[in-house]
């Protein structure tokens, strides 16, 4: 039987990347580099041979999307801000295996699901930002979900669920990768570049504190009362599906552990970020 060894949320912005090449802008998000390579360390420390990952950038319009190729081998460029990622080669293992048990299960769940093998389907950056940290040496497995940018708080806490009995089903250990921001509202282009390191408003900077406080006290079922307006008033990156999911996986509102910040929230482009490590139950550290 398979087992949910890690589930967190994740930080992939692109100032991540731009925070490791020469010029101006070097180390400036060190701190969240340093957080995601903890998450890889301790996902090989708990026996983690897939990354199971939310994409909030694989937008999805109709139904729920698997890549469940063989091998993920290509050269990326952002088509959002090429000029933050571009050139960037990579070359992981899929999981088709668990790809078509997540795609019955989420079936048998009432919903609908692809598993995709097309040559040109890539990965795209809020995966391709972590695993570069996490899985340096391609050692572990990649199974990226995409989130569908129509679906429901409701929906995507039956996905969940679905990725929970898939794995159970599975011979896997999984670390599951919430791949998504806090509050996401973009500021206007005109002071954009100004905002870099901030939030684009002090109320979503406030409501984040806020969902951070309740997470770190494991107040989970009080945080999910109030997902789907968080996620309306605050612009949730893809619906916050990857956060829906997250929890629908940990067990919803009777979830009580206390996440763990491995980073300090920060802001980015007016988003906010941060990396929470969240105790899965029955496993013990």
């Amino acid at each position: 039987m398979g087992e949910i060894v890690m589930a967190a949320k994740i930080t992939h912005v692109p100032s991540i990347w731009l925070s490791i090449q020469p010029g101006r802008h070097f180390g400036i998000r060190r701190p969240a580099e340093q957080a995601l390579t903890e998450i890889g360390r301790r996902a090989r420390e708990r026996g983690a041979d897939t990354f199971l990952v939310a994409d909030t950038h694989w937008m999805n319009s109709i139904g729920f999307h698997l890549n469940g190729k063989e091998r993920h081998r290509a050269s990326y460029a952002s088509h959002e801000l090429p000029h933050f990622i571009h050139d960037l080669e990579y070359d992981y293992p899929g999981d088709p295996e668990l790809a078509e048990l997540v795609r019955e299960e989420i079936a048998a769940g009432g919903q609908k699901a692809r598993v995709h093998t097309y040559r040109d389907l890539g990965l795209e950056y809020a995966t391709l930002v972590p695993m570069y940290f996490m899985n340096d040496d391609a050692a572990i497995r990649v199974l990226p979900i995409g989130c569908n940018i129509y679906s429901t708080i409701e929906e995507n806490r039956r996905i969940g669920r679905a990725l929970l009995r898939a794995v159970l089903r599975s011979d896997r250990k999984v670390a599951f990768l919430a791949s998504g921001s806090l509050s996401h509202a973009f500021p206007p282009n005109e002071i954009a570049e100004s905002l870099l390191n901030e939030v684009s408003s002090e109320i979503n900077r406030q409501v984040d504190a806020a969902v951070l406080e309740m997470w770190t006290q494991g107040r989970a079922s009080e945080f999910l009362d109030m997902l789907p307006d968080y996620n309306r008033r605050c612009t949730g990156e893809g619906a916050m599906a990857d956060t829906a999911m997250l929890f629908g996986l940990l067990g919803w509102e009777e979830y009580t552990g206390r996440g763990e910040l491995l980073c300090p929230y920060f802001g980015s482009s007016g988003t906010g970020q941060v990396v929470v490590d969240f105790p899965v139950p029955g496993r013990n550290g």
